[in-house]
């Protein structure tokens, strides 16, 4: 499996690319929480007639690696969800957005790639914000999924940092080897059915999902700074931008992602019907109608 190193940390990466002579644009995908590169394959499939598709997995998640030893703590163990516990994630971790972004830099460095489109979903929607904030001289046009901007609330963001911390810590290996699980635990983010193998591969790659990685995005994703941050960096995006959002999505509603566009004259905003989280995966073919005919 090719892999590259960024900032001391192995990422792993493929292209999906079809021979031609012609010199194609490059589109990156950035994945989700927990995720990994693995569920853009179907959508890298259907666009690599006009891109070059360039898939990688963030450093902690999927195949790449967690952070190298030399940032220092290597155990950290949340013991509730007060606010001093979530800042000391933050910093002990090294695992805020903006640092995810500054991986992507690098890996472009690494890859000689200068200016690229971003197709992003969800927790690596945020992260392509941030990198459109921070280096939008590399970009030529970004597609969010599944993203937008949310109020904090003290008491919910707590109980859902309390939460998470539970499911992080509790994920055996075993579950897969469970009837129906795989549906289970992909129902609350469907409204449509995919594949089994689909669904397989999402379970997988949550319970492999590095501890430190998966624990620290929780804090760093769903905080205080980051419900006060995000609407100004959605304001600030300078790169043609597509925001879509599932119609029945309960992770992140399809109204986040509406008050996120209204904020910039250079975003659209798209919903995708009868879908939830994956609507690129749960309706497909209106997915890359639409994605097509804002690249166009």
């Amino acid at each position: 499996m090719p892999y590259i190193n960024v900032r001391g940390v192995e990422h792993y990466y493929e292209w999906i690319r079809r021979s031609s002579t012609e010199v194609k644009p490059v589109m990156v995908f950035i994945h989700g929480w927990a995720g990994s590169a693995r569920y853009w394959k179907s959508t890298a499939n259907a666009l690599c007639d006009q891109f070059d598709c360039l898939l990688y997995d963030l450093r902690g998640f999927g195949r790449s690696h967690g952070k190298p030893s030399i940032h220092g703590v290597n155990e950290f163990v949340i013991e509730s969800s007060s606010s001093s516990e979530e800042s000391d994630a933050i910093r002990e971790l090294t695992y805020e957005l903006e640092e995810y972004a500054d991986d992507l830099a690098v890996l472009l460095d690494q890859m000689q790639l200068p200016r690229v489109f971003l197709h992003a979903h969800s927790m690596g929607a945020s992260i392509a914000t941030l990198f459109v904030n921070s280096y939008s001289h590399r970009v030529e046009k970004v597609i969010l999924t599944c993203s937008g901007i949310f109020e904090y609330e003290e008491k919910a963001f707590a109980a859902f940092h309390k939460f998470g911390s539970y499911v992080v810590k509790f994920r055996p290996w075993w579950l897969v080897k469970i009837p129906f699980v795989d549906s289970m635990f992909m129902a609350r983010f469907l409204y449509r059915p995919i594949p089994a193998a689909e669904r397989r591969a999402f379970l997988e790659d949550f319970l492999q999902a590095d501890y430190h990685a998966a624990l620290g995005t929780i804090f760093t994703s769903v905080s205080k700074t980051t419900a006060e941050l995000m609407p100004q960096k959605f304001t600030k995006i300078t790169a043609p931008s597509l925001l879509v959002a599932g119609q029945y999505d309960k992770i992140i509603p399809a109204q986040m992602g509406r008050l996120a566009a209204a904020l910039n004259g250079k975003i659209e905003f798209a919903i995708i019907s009868e879908t939830a989280h994956f609507p690129m995966l749960e309706d497909a073919a209106t997915y890359i109608k639409r994605v097509r005919e804002f690249l166009q």
